[in-house]
């Protein structure tokens, strides 16, 4: 019920939503002084979410900055949460990525460089799937497609948020006798690695935070950028704001 109630609540508060709302009730009332004022907000708010050059500025001050990956001592196990591949899509022989995929791709880097010797996926299926399989277990198929053996690509996939991503890995190394007390590098988006890292360290497991994914671009000062309106931008500020109500809502219910 809380999964379903934290997805409701983030439509309500995403930009467009409240866009679309202002313009449709300023366009209804437009006869009325307050009717007017909700129009022009909404046109305002409108060119403010999608410049691209603010966007991208918010977001690259709220994700962390990648490592190196000459900088990573090694460890025994990466832990991968998933979120990375579309799940609507459903097929037995390949695995169809999203944006995401920087999370599973750069765990398979630290592994061909010797930074994990295991690979450990903790995500279930989200929310109302089509694809009958879980994410870990189509990301499991992958690695192994890519040539990691079987028995060092360990799945956790019932977990349907980040605080069960942290919860569920935790049992799931207990039952399979893993130490706890090490240091696991946690792989994730980098817009998201806030919030995942303070649920794991809720549940007692020290990571590293090895940011991928990353939504942000260098800086450009260009006309296009500076000036000229791109869905994306909004795209960028529903992930953001998704993200602070999550830290919000976590916060709220003692998971972080």
């Amino acid at each position: 019920m809380f999964f379903y109630l934290s997805q409701f609540l983030s439509f309500l508060a995403m930009p467009l939503t409240i866009i679309s709302l202002l313009i449709v009730v300023g366009t209804l009332y437009v006869k009325k002084k307050w009717g007017k004022r909700s129009l022009w907000t909404g046109i305002i708010l409108l060119w403010f979410f999608s410049n691209q050059f603010i966007a991208n500025q918010a977001m690259m001050a709220w994700e962390p900055d990648f490592k190196d990956f000459s900088d990573i001592k090694n460890h025994d196990i990466g832990i991968v949460l998933t979120g990375v591949t579309n799940l609507s899509k459903t097929a037995y022989d390949r695995t169809f990525f999203n944006k995401g995929a920087d999370r599973i791709t750069h765990a398979l880097q630290l592994y061909r460089e010797g930074k994990i010797k295991k690979i450990l996926i903790t995500g279930g299926q989200g929310l109302n799937p089509v694809n009958p399989q879980s994410e870990a277990e189509l990301l499991q198929r992958f690695l192994i497609m890519t040539g990691v053996p079987s028995e060092d690509v360990m799945i956790e996939d019932k977990s349907k948020n980040t605080h069960e991503n942290a919860l569920f890995t935790k049992t799931f190394l207990e039952q399979k006798g893993i130490d706890t007390n090490q240091e696991f590098i946690l792989v994730t988006s980098a817009f998201h690695m806030k919030r995942s890292k303070a649920c794991f360290d809720k549940v007692g497991l020290q990571t590293l935070a090895f940011p991928t994914d990353y939504y942000s671009n260098d800086t450009k000062y260009d006309i296009p950028t500076l000036f000229f309106p791109d869905p994306y931008s909004i795209f960028i500020w529903h992930k953001l704001v998704k993200e602070w109500i999550g830290i919000v809502v976590y916060n709220a219910v003692g998971y972080i």
